[in-house]
């Protein structure tokens, strides 16, 4: 399935909230080196259940709105 995410970075916690199609991930990593990126992949696997081998980030890398691939069994 794919996911609209915005992240929020340098949060205060790491959180996932639905917001009607949309998700917003707020981090606590900050948007340096990719470390916002890996805590994204982390924290989607944790609120789905699935392995981080299952999430893919497809579009946006570079950006605070991504396109998120999650990979069922």
């Amino acid at each position: 399935m794919k996911l609209n995410v915005r992240v929020v970075a340098n949060a205060k916690r790491d959180e996932i909230l639905k917001d009607g199609e949309t998700f917003k991930a707020y981090l606590n990593a900050p948007a340096v080196e990719g470390k916002a990126n890996k805590a994204l992949v982390r924290v989607l696997a944790d609120y789905f259940s699935v392995k981080k081998s299952q999430i893919n980030i497809i579009k946006g890398e570079k950006s605070r709105n991504k396109i998120v691939e999650v990979y069922d069994k």
